[in-house]
């Protein structure tokens, strides 16, 4: 009972941050170490709470990264690839090397499987934090989708990597690099082919289930079956689960939008609710590793101090060679663009439930009755790494934007590709128009069809910024399902006059050229708009 009190207590302590952080304007993640801190001072509550640490994952990331993947789709991924091969593989692979390497300096009798799990656990920047943070702040578009991007994949590739120290330092094995390689790809593959199938045989059964309250049932335990699946069969469960949830968002059909927009208020419930839980376990972690180590505690804090130094200034140098690699890029969508887009960045990298989940699944002991190697030197440090990426970023994130004018940049850009698509739009009118009489012609379109493709190419700047579908969108939709073909047909031709007129603007002066560009990768990603 003393457990179920506790957690109860977290999650409405989370609610109550979230009401004051929409009052005071501050990002409710920065908030929830305010609810760690009370947790941890707060006399009376257990030093502990009696969870098996192998449950911490399992029980705190699918619905993370579920919710998480709610807000990206398979175009996006096909778009930014790129990034995410940078930031979400090769810049986390580079912190956990240069974090293990300080540690073993610094932390005395710390194996080097330990180091490694201590920069597997600082390594990946969190997507709800991070979209919490900068979502709200005014900057480019680009800056957003790649920050996305990062955070919605690098969980897999820390995720691996600290699974595999942790199993190591526990029998006493060596860490195999070449092996940890091998395994990541494989288990990718692995769970790649998982969540396609899994993906396939949930929407069979969605298919053939018409109550909304057994759909969304099948939603949530949807993820926690599909990643230990995965577990089990020695895939990445990160990887299953994020496939699935892109899968399934492209397999849904376009009237089921009303329900796909109750199913996303509910995950970010969900992650709230669970954000909660975890900073307020971490602070009853936290107190009673400050009870543990003593006098120790003052040197401890100094090695945090550096190994946080360190995330933050490999993070900027990353950044800024990216800018050096990418300001001559022809890429219009490539970020950072500018100096000043580095340093927004390299700010926005803050961690968040996936360090908190992977520092509360450090198991106590070894195989062999020893204690894990430093324990709780690892969860201090990751905890203010934490605190350092999250706190600072997120109090002074809109002051940095503001200085650095990037919020003025970002309007610029917006009102550049306005214009761009307007020319896109009266383009796609005038050939929709065109193929509206050549169907009525031929074979008798319907008033409702010609209706719904007229709503939707008048609203095509909204289309493209990923706007869902309205309610009387949605009616029209289900009341011409039989001339669904005709629809796309003449709405794919539509676009592709749009797109032709996207590339004549490009080439004339007074059209910024990156602007188009941005606009014509958007079209690209929407081929059919009902897709």
């Amino acid at each position: 009972m003393e457990n179920l009190l506790l957690i109860v207590g977290l999650m409405l302590g989370a609610v109550v941050l979230v009401g004051v952080g929409d009052r005071l304007r501050l990002p409710w993640p920065a908030l929830m170490v305010v609810l760690g801190a009370l947790v941890a001072l707060t006399p009376g509550l257990p030093d502990r709470f009696a969870l098996d640490p192998e449950l911490i994952l399992p029980l705190f990331l699918p619905p993370l990264l579920f919710a998480t993947a709610q807000r990206t789709s398979w175009s996006l991924f096909r778009a930014r690839w790129r990034s995410i091969a940078l930031l979400a593989i090769a810049l986390v692979v580079v912190t956990i090397v240069a974090v293990s390497g300080l540690a073993v300096l610094l932390i005395p009798g710390i194996s080097l499987t330990a180091a490694v799990a201590l920069g597997a656990m600082v390594a990946p920047p969190d997507p709800v934090a991070v979209e919490a943070v900068a979502g709200p702040v005014r900057i480019p578009r680009r800056l957003l989708a790649v920050l996305q991007s990062e955070g919605l994949f690098n969980d897999a590739t820390a995720l691996v990597v600290f699974q595999a120290a942790v199993l190591a330092t526990v029998r006493g094995d060596e860490l195999s690099f070449a092996g940890l390689a091998l395994s990541f790809l494989v288990g990718a593959v692995a769970a790649v082919l998982i969540g396609l199938v899994v993906a396939w045989l949930a929407r069979m059964v969605l298919a053939r289930v018409t109550d909304t309250i057994g759909r969304s049932a099948l939603t949530l335990v949807l993820p926690f079956a599909v990643y230990l699946a995965a577990e089990e069969l020695h895939a990445s469960g990160v990887v299953a689960v994020v496939v699935v949830a892109l899968q399934l968002r492209r397999l849904g059909d376009a009237d089921e939008a009303a329900e796909r927009l109750v199913q996303r208020s509910f995950w970010d419930v969900v992650e709230l609710l669970v954000t909660g839980v975890a900073f307020g376990l971490i602070g009853l972690d936290l107190r009673g590793v400050v009870e543990d180590v003593g006098a120790d505690l003052p040197r401890m804090l100094g090695h945090a101090g550096l190994i946080c130094l360190l995330v933050v200034g490999i993070r900027m140098l990353w950044m800024t060679a990216a800018w050096l690699a990418l300001r001559r890029s022809a890429d219009a969508s490539a970020a950072p663009r500018t100096g000043r887009e580095a340093v927004v960045l390299a700010w926005c990298g803050m961690r968040g439930l996936a360090t908190l989940a992977l520092a509360l699944s450090l198991p106590a002991t070894v195989a062999s009755g020893a204690p894990f190697p430093a324990r709780a030197e690892l969860t201090l440090i990751a905890v203010s790494v934490l605190l350092v990426t999250l706190l600072l970023p997120g109090f002074t994130l809109p002051a940095l934007v503001g200085a650095l004018g990037v919020a003025e940049r970002a309007d610029a850009e917006e009102r550049a590709e306005k214009i761009v698509t307007r020319r896109a739009q009266r383009a796609a009118l005038n050939r929709m128009a065109a193929r509206i009489g050549e169907a009525d012609r031929s074979d008798g379109l319907p008033e409702e069809v010609e209706a719904a493709i007229r709503q939707r190419m008048s609203r095509l700047d909204a289309v493209l910024s990923g706007e869902s579908l309205s309610e009387d969108e949605r009616q029209r939709l289900r009341a011409i399902r039989d001339r669904r073909e005709t629809l796309r047909t003449i709405e794919a031709d539509a676009l592709a006059a749009a797109r032709a007129e996207v590339l004549a603007a490009r080439r004339e002066p007074g059209i910024d050229p990156e602007a188009a560009d941005r606009v014509l990768r958007r079209l690209d990603l929407r081929t059919v708009l009902l897709d």
